[in-house]
């Protein structure tokens, strides 16, 4: 028995989320797993080193299944992009130990949030970017993004989450990219709704409308009624998880 680690690139447009749904609906594990099936010797089960909600995208999300076929292993992406949709792609596999696990092994994981900011919607962008017809201040959204790095309850942030929500932020950046601005948070791990979260109070700090030592104070008050409003899932993606403690390599 082998086990895969596979970076997956997907356009979370079309989605349910990342996982499977009670109801049927349209997920990546439903259509990864499918994919899986047709692959003799291959196990149909998946697991992900993070989730994503609907309409969230994804540049390189690593998952895992177990497998005894016999297909090498740098071919593998080749055969499972014939048997994906056209909106997931595998970008590359690897063969790690059994005990390598894509989430509970992860030491951190990334993500980007993309702001578009200019006076006029885009026609492209409109499932990938938050449009924000508004001037930012940019000085005090990286002032902003400062509270957040460290250990911290980030209850203030998240969204119907049953487990603890302390975690830790190893960085958090704002960069400017011609009309856009990207926010990026690596962590240890984040709480459901999270990073949605703190992008929708970033916000209106960067608007004018909050202070930003707004944030610290959010932290401290662990309540989500305090907060800005959840930025919508479009501009979201997950970028990459580690398997050694950050900054180093990212992958197995």
């Amino acid at each position: 028995m082998r086990r895969i680690f596979l970076g997956l690139e997907y356009d979370g447009t079309a989605f349910a989320g990342f996982q499977r749904q009670a109801r049927g609906e349209r997920t990546v594990q439903g259509v990864l797993e499918e994919a899986l099936s047709k692959i003799p010797g291959a196990l149909p089960k998946v697991v992900a080193a993070g989730r994503t909600d609907a309409g969230v995208h994804a540049l390189e999300m690593i998952v895992h299944y177990d497998t005894e076929d016999t297909v090498p292993t740098e071919r593998v992406p080749q055969a499972l992009n014939t048997l994906l949709p056209p909106d997931v792609r595998a970008l590359w596999a690897r063969e790690v130990p059994q005990g390598l696990h894509a989430r509970k092994s992860a030491r951190w994981r990334a993500y980007r949030y993309r702001l578009f900011n200019r006076a006029e919607p885009s026609a492209l962008l409109r499932n990938y970017a938050l449009w924000v017809p508004t001037p930012l201040d940019l000085s005090a959204l990286e002032e902003a993004t400062r509270h957040l790095i460290g250990e911290h309850d980030f209850a203030a942030f998240a969204t119907r989450e049953k487990r603890g929500t302390v975690r830790e932020i190893y960085a958090a950046k704002v960069r400017p990219v011609g009309e856009e601005v990207w926010l990026e948070f690596v962590g240890s791990g984040f709480v459901r709704g999270q990073v949605r979260g703190m992008v929708g109070s970033l916000l209106s700090v960067a608007e004018g409308k909050q202070r930003p030592e707004w944030i610290k104070e959010l932290l401290e008050s662990k309540d989500r009624a305090q907060a800005g409003p959840t930025a919508p899932p479009q501009g979201l993606y997950f970028l990459a998880a580690g398997y050694r403690p950050w900054p180093a390599t990212r992958v197995p």
